[in-house]
């Protein structure tokens, strides 16, 4: 997929955990992972999706009159019936409370630069910057590689939050010149533990991250995300 225009699940602006200062976070769509506990479930399929937030949802039944498929229902928790859905955001567009969002939006790299440079300002004041997350990035190398160009020619400080699911040679030739810092996660240490919680053998994260720290050790931040009896077990640990 490295010549792939991709998706933005969501461009989160005035970010303040997703590396120094004040940040800009571009979510990627589409990742080879599929942690049980991935926290941006709409981010793990490439292509557009219907989702729905039911803490906002009114009750109005807008979208199943909107719904072309006959693919909405008042009586789930989940609202949409998803064998049905052809994602085609009618119901999304119908909805007054915005329970129902199309994820998935593609950009040029000069929109997305532009978006992005809206907020030099708070980069350049607090020393942050953009991070590139997921998703999975790296998915893209092109694009992202096209867009990390545009924004070092700007000045700007980027980051990039990682899975470390990704082709080695094509990483360091397209990518790893133009990051200022990559978080990159190692979940879980067992290979067949880490294949029954996240869809994937842990070989090819952990060989390109004992790479990686060969050449660019000062810009690798290694993290474990925390997850109760998962991750956070001490033989894990």
């Amino acid at each position: 997929m490295t010549g792939s225009a991709p998706l933005i699940s969501h461009i989160h602006h005035f970010a303040l955990d997703d590396g120094p200062g004040i940040r800009t976070t571009v979510f990627f769509k589409g990742c080879p992972l599929s942690c049980v506990w991935c926290h941006n479930p709409e981010s793990i399929k490439p292509e557009q999706e219907i989702t729905f937030h039911a803490q906002a949802c009114i009750g109005c039944g807008a979208c199943l009159d909107a719904c072309p498929n006959n693919a909405i229902t008042m009586n789930s928790d989940q609202r949409i019936i998803r064998e049905r859905c052809s994602a085609c955001g009618a119901c999304a567009e119908a909805c007054p409370s915005t329970a129902l969002r199309m994820a998935g939006r593609s950009y040029s790299v000069e929109a997305l630069t532009e978006i992005i440079m809206r907020d030099r300002l708070f980069y350049e004041t607090s020393g942050g910057g953009v991070t590139l997350s997921g998703g999975e990035a790296t998915l893209y190398t092109d694009y992202v590689s096209t867009l990390l160009q545009a924004l070092k020619k700007n000045g700007i400080h980027c980051a990039l939050q990682t899975s470390g699911f990704f082709d080695l040679t094509s990483f360091k030739e397209q990518l790893l010149s133009y990051i200022d810092l990559i978080y990159y996660d190692i979940k879980i240490m067992d290979p067949a533990k880490h294949a029954a919680m996240t869809g994937q053998n842990n070989r090819i994260i952990l060989d390109n991250f004992t790479a990686l720290t060969r050449i660019c050790k000062e810009r690798i931040l290694p993290r474990v995300p925390l997850i109760p009896a998962i991750t956070d077990t001490h033989d894990n640990l």
